[in-house]
């Protein structure tokens, strides 16, 4: 099991104009320290990773669309799979050591906050290719929230 992740759940405040969408705050148990914050788009059915901070901790809020992530911890041959959007509205924090990945499952662009303790880096991460871990994306497969073995 991949204990070292934490899926905090955040709340969404209904505002007549627009509702209020919280993402983290400093009292947070995810939060280490404020290095970055920036969002991408992820398209439909795209796939963004894998990748592995050596340092970095992530915090991910997916506020518009729906995203699949996938968390490896490769010497253990175990992954976890998280849905997050505006339906399932959370934070995923992925602590350094562990693969990642993320799947656009909305039929728009989907959009995904990162809150990092650290300023990117380039050469603070390791990459490899989508193929690079057996990851089944189908949550039909592969309920959210539930562990499965992975070969790497």
């Amino acid at each position: 099991m991949i204990d070292r992740v934490l899926l905090t759940p955040l709340a969404i405040i209904p505002v007549a104009a627009g509702d209020v969408m919280h993402a983290m705050r400093r009292s947070d148990g995810g939060f280490r320290d404020f290095g970055e914050a920036y969002f991408t788009w992820i398209e439909p059915r795209a796939t963004k990773g894998w990748k592995r901070h050596r340092q970095m901790t992530l915090n991910m809020v997916v506020p518009v669309g729906s995203v699949a992530f996938a968390v490896v911890d490769a010497e253990a041959r175990i992954g976890r799979h998280y849905e997050l959007g505006p339906e399932a509205y959370g934070r995923l924090t992925v602590p350094p050591g562990l693969w990642m990945a993320f799947r656009g499952l909305a039929s728009l662009p989907s959009l995904v906050l990162n809150i990092a303790d650290q300023e990117h880096d380039p050469t603070e991460a390791d990459r490899a290719p989508e193929e690079a871990f057996a990851f089944d994306w189908s949550a039909s497969k592969w309920p959210a929230g539930a562990d499965q073995k992975v070969l790497s």
